[in-house]
């Protein structure tokens, strides 16, 4: 059985492993777990995903009650574009109750965390019966994704199918670029007035 000093503590070879304290070295640990909690909080590990490993899961009946899932990223020092694509959207007009078609691509830059690829498929199935505009889909997309993985930019791309003989493609960015030009131009006019 090993002893213990004041000072430190005797191995079970009895010999000293450490000249710092047991209670200093105690709370430098504290403080790297605390550290290291707050840096990786949505941190997942693979029996953590409710749909992936899953195959009895079924899609959500509406993108309010869908979970984008995440996990951390892999190479968060560098900026990467990862690129998701469907032709498998359909969503629903809110005016004729028609089906709406369209091809969904996602590119994004990760920042800490990065979307699990089977929780964005059902996500995206979850709007099957959702009644809204196509402006209205491809922003709350974007909305939903940036809230998700809190990406360093993110571009939804939606081409909905010619209905009437006029095709359709709405694209919506984060971060928004014109709010960064808005932001540029009122700091300029402050900086002209202070001058």
């Amino acid at each position: 059985m090993p002893k213990r000093f004041a000072r430190g503590e005797i191995s079970r070879r009895g010999r000293r492993s450490a000249i710092v304290p047991a209670r200093v070295a105690a709370i430098d640990l504290n403080r790297l777990r605390a550290h290291f909690d707050v840096a990786v909080t949505k941190r997942k590990r693979a029996g953590e995903f409710r749909l992936l490993g899953h195959s009895d899961a079924t899609p959500p009946a509406s993108p309010s009650e869908a979970r984008l899932e995440t996990f951390p990223n892999p190479a968060p020092q560098r900026d990467y574009r990862i690129h998701f694509e469907t032709d498998d959207f359909t969503s629903v007009c809110p005016v004729t109750g028609q089906p709406d078609f369209a091809r969904i691509d996602i590119d994004y830059v990760p920042d800490r965390l990065c979307v699990e690829s089977k929780s964005l498929k059902f996500y995206l199935a979850s709007y099957r019966n959702e009644r809204a505009f196509n402006e209205a889909v491809t922003n709350r997309i974007l909305d939903d994704f940036v809230k998700a993985c809190a990406p360093r930019e993110a571009i939804v791309t939606a081409q909905f199918s010619a209905r009437g003989g006029i095709a359709l493609t709405v694209r919506a960015g984060y971060p928004d670029e014109r709010i960064g030009k808005e932001l540029a131009q009122r700091t300029q006019r402050s900086q002209r007035s202070q001058n």
